[in-house]
């Protein structure tokens, strides 16, 4: 999987990887139980901080994306799915995110469109 880092972006760059490591699970580019680099590899690979990325797979880690093993690295977690609704904090975001696009005059049938491209992404096989 490659890394897309902006350095002059708002988003703070472990942020940034901890972003598009959920999104690669969710697209299946990256697998249950596949191995991740070590921190000192993908920082070295992205140019950052060992600090940068050990903050990233910790709030992973945290939020049960990924899972580490002294002995074995870091791997991507099996997960299983929540049924019911979205949790409250994931549907506050997805509020924020909506109301953002709105305000930019986007109408709703772009954001329906917007919508069905990602979630064809997430599902295709």
């Amino acid at each position: 999987m490659l890394f897309e880092i902006s350095t002059t972006s708002e988003i703070p760059i472990y942020k940034q990887v901890r972003d598009q490591i959920v999104i690669g699970i969710a697209k299946g580019q990256l697998k249950p139980d596949e191995q991740l680099p070590s921190v000192r590899q993908l920082a070295d690979e992205i140019g950052v901080n060992n600090m940068t990325i050990s903050k990233a797979y910790n709030q992973l880690k945290d939020e049960g994306f990924l899972i580490t093993d002294r002995r074995l690295g870091t791997k991507v977690a099996q997960l299983k799915p929540q049924p019911g609704p979205l949790p409250p904090d994931l549907f506050f975001q997805l509020t924020l995110i909506l109301a953002e696009i709105r305000l930019h005059a986007v109408n709703t049938e772009q954001i329906e469109k917007s919508v069905q491209q990602i979630l064809t992404d997430f599902f295709e096989e």
